[in-house]
């Protein structure tokens, strides 16, 4: 049993994860992120995460929205700009006085996908996750092996990024229909396919839950599943991050 956590623009989720069968074995605490973002108050938010499940020990695995190198925020999409060169996975310790694993939250949703979800299914050719919520986050693997930090949710689509068109929070600040939402969210797909020709495409995040309604929707040239994790995958890939880390 390892402790993950998931650091969203919106929320910060965590709980602790069975690793042979990639589920929580408690329900997550999900704390809205705050105001700003700023290290400090995020670490915070953090470190209370832990308090609340002090009963689990061992390395704890965080996600966070942000190419992540060695713990180290290289940049910072829908927090502060503040994280740019900030070690979190050194902050987060000092924070918590426990031994933290960071890496891109995309990346981990997309880990927890391709050890226990939809990724089963496809142990061969390349398949791209795409988690859509405030932003857009990609996580690219080919036969199964993780290309880190991908960021294709910032490919320009026109005059926007693919995640200024079509992510999640995009629907509902515009209020956009399911059919007009599909139709963004098709641009976008097209756009990532033509740089990665992935031969499937998992989405996740919260909308997930909703697949049915536009999914079968879009148009576009790869197959399309629907994450099994949903918005749990985040914390799961966090934890087993953690664990391939430092699996004592």
């Amino acid at each position: 049993m390892v402790l993950g956590i998931d650091i969203g623009g919106s929320g910060i989720k965590g709980a602790p994860v069975d690793l042979e069968r990639g589920e929580l074995v408690e329900e997550r605490l999900r704390i809205d992120t705050p105001a700003g973002a700023e290290p400090d108050a995020v670490a915070e938010v953090v470190a209370g995460i832990v308090s609340h499940f002090g009963h689990v020990g061992g390395v704890i695995g965080c996600t966070f929205p942000a190419v992540v190198l060695g713990g180290v925020m290289r940049t910072a999409a829908n927090v502060s700009e503040a994280w740019i060169g900030t070690d979190a996975a050194a902050l987060f310790a000092a924070a918590t006085d426990r031994e933290m694993v960071v890496l891109n939250d995309a990346d981990a949703a997309g880990r927890a996908e391709v050890r226990f979800g939809v990724g089963r299914d496809h142990p061969r050719g390349v398949l791209l996750m795409l988690t859509l919520g405030t932003g857009i986050g990609s996580a690219l693997f080919v036969d199964g092996r993780l290309v880190p930090n991908t960021e294709l949710g910032h490919v320009s689509l026109g005059d926007e990024t693919v995640e200024e068109r079509a992510a999640a929070s995009v629907r509902k600040e515009k209020d956009l229909s399911w059919p007009a939402w599909a139709a963004r969210l098709s641009e976008a797909i097209n756009a990532i396919d033509a740089l990665v020709w992935p031969d499937v495409v998992v989405l996740g995040g919260g909308v997930s839950r909703k697949a049915e309604k536009f999914v079968p929707l879009l148009d576009v040239r790869p197959t399309v599943a629907t994450a099994v994790l949903r918005n749990e995958a985040g914390i799961v890939g966090a934890a087993l991050a953690a664990h391939e880390h430092h699996p004592g």
